[in-house]
């Protein structure tokens, strides 16, 4: 027999199985005895008040244990034989596109300009240590996406947009721990992510998929009334097929080749800034309210915080505790920085992405460029970091303190950034607009938060690779581009994610929307 109770405890009930039992026992107002185990459904930490809780759902097995099914990888079709369709990218919009593919009976060609997730390990090296790009294979190039080195949280609120249970159900089925399915804010962790991302591409080839690596597309193939048919690379060759196109917000190439192509798409709001950095055991006093931190029993701490200063939101971005800030520059001649987590969240710092909305109308300077305005800002901020520098991938970083005083720091605190820091005035290098708020900003966020402005917090800059600077724009149904049959925009790339799971939940749309009208033959 098995029955869920919802439970409020403290951290050493919550996370003490015995204690644990003992409490759902007195909740529940039956022997403990009778307790054979206590499954937890769903977890959360609440830290508003000086007494922080845990809040949980749990299912009792009384007088015997009831096993539940486990959580497998989706048995798929054999798709060798199959029609084909196109899909530009291996980030998670790609992935999660490719493998829905093969389960409507579509044979997926899953193009991927970076290299697989084990082979970009040595360039992302060659970045942090040596500061030397490489183009196509990086942070934000290659399997898995931005997000396969850049944390693997999986917090979304697109419960609105589609099954993110799915999403979650899926990444355990290919070797993510149960955890996701527990914790409110599920993390799987850079360490994890690479062997579940080299799963799901086995599991498509093994159904008669194709995954080619180091295949940058470069072009699209039309048809006498415009529709695309297919796509070239810089190789040379030729994929026929309708094209999902998932490239991920950091692919200006291909924004470029949209343009060019006469392919509408618009400018977009993004958000820019710093990493913002501080030892994580400050965080954890702070957040939950004690001097000594977290104790035996809390993970580390995170936070979200949300501003209006004047019209515009100043707020935090990719909370990474216990993790690292790493270099994320796509391309030489840039400097641009970007946070992750190990699974065990268990580095000194914490970090996060400190960050302005900057809309199309408060940049009139780049309306000569049309729709990659918000793309040419920036590219122009990514430049401006880099050649304050001396060449090499060292972040200009600030105290927190000295950045909202206007000072230079003679000195900076220890980081977690491979590459190295060093002082620089971050407060004169963002644009003016963009500084002013996130110095008021973080004058609030100290105020709510005693100790959260800290001069042994840095600032470190910059922040610039939020989301998409464009919108391609597609049909609210159809997801296909609103003018141009056979090409699907896709996830974050094409403006209409925000995340791993957002960016997953777009790719199985636009999948079965593709599916859809292969199916009528349309």
């Amino acid at each position: 027999m098995i029955t869920s109770l919802n439970l409020r405890l403290n951290p050493e009930e919550a996370y003490e199985p015995m204690r644990l039992r003992v409490a759902a026992s007195s909740a529940g107002n039956f022997d403990v005895n009778r307790i054979k185990r206590v499954d937890i459904r769903r977890r959360s930490i609440d830290a508003r008040q000086k007494q922080v809780k845990v809040n949980l759902t749990v299912d009792i097995h009384l007088d015997e244990i009831t096993e539940q099914p486990a959580v497998k990888a989706p048995e798929l079709p054999d798709v060798s034989k199959s029609r084909e369709a196109i899909v530009v990218g291996a980030g998670p919009a790609g992935l999660f596109a490719a493998l829905r593919l093969v389960h409507n009976g579509i044979k997926p060609i899953l193009l991927e300009r970076g290299k697989s997730v084990d082979a970009r390990r040595a360039d992302m090296a060659a970045l942090s240590r040596e500061g030397i790009v490489n183009p196509d294979s990086n942070y934000c190039f290659g399997e898995g996406g931005a997000g396969a080195f850049s944390d693997g949280k999986l917090y979304t609120r697109s419960k609105k947009r589609g099954p993110v249970e799915e999403v979650l159900r899926t990444f355990v089925g290919y070797g993510a721990s149960k955890e996701i399915l527990v914790d409110a804010h599920p993390h799987i962790g850079t360490d994890k992510l690479p062997g579940v991302i080299k799963a799901m591409r086995e599991a498509i080839i093994k159904a008669g998929g194709v995954v080619n690596f180091g295949c940058r597309v470069t072009g699209f193939l039309r048809d006498s009334e415009g529709a695309v048919t297919g796509v070239t690379t810089a190789s040379g060759e030729k994929f026929r097929g309708p094209v999902i196109l998932a490239t991920g917000h950091s692919a200006r190439d291909i924004y470029h080749l949209l343009d060019d192509s006469g392919i509408e798409m618009k400018p977009k709001g993004i958000a820019v800034g710093v990493r913002l950095e501080h030892p994580q055991q400050l965080i954890d006093s702070i957040m939950y309210h004690n001097p000594k931190g977290r104790g035996k029993y809390l993970p580390a701490a995170e936070y979200s915080m949300l501003e209006r200063v004047g019209d515009r939101a100043v707020y935090s971005f990719c909370m990474c505790p216990g993790g690292f800030i790493i270099p994320a520059s796509s391309a030489p001649g840039e400097l641009v920085v970007n946070g992750m987590s190990p699974s065990n969240r268990g580095t000194k710092w914490a970090n996060s992405g400190m960050v302005v909305e900057v809309m199309p109308e408060d940049v009139p300077e780049y309306e000569k460029y049309g729709n990659l305005r918000m793309m040419h800002f920036q590219k122009d901020i990514e430049r401006r970091f880099f050649e304050s520098g001396d060449g090499s991938q060292q972040a200009p970083a600030q105290r927190m303190t000295d950045f909202v005083d206007g000072k230079h720091s003679r000195a900076l605190a220890d980081s977690s950034y491979a590459p190295g820091l060093r002082p620089a005035r971050v407060d004169q290098l963002l644009p003016q607009a963009v500084a002013k708020r996130l110095k008021e900003g973080f004058r609030i966020f100290g105020r709510k938060y005693r100790g959260f402005l800290n001069p042994e917090a840095t600032v470190v800059g910059d922040e610039t690779r939020t989301s998409a600077p464009v919108q391609v724009t597609r049909h609210p149904q159809l997801l296909s581009h609103i003018a141009v049959k056979g090409l699907y925009p896709c996830g974050e790339g094409a403006g209409y994610a925000g995340g791993i799971v957002s960016a997953a939940i777009d790719g199985l749309r636009c999948a079965d929307a593709l599916t859809a009208t292969l199916n009528s033959g349309n």
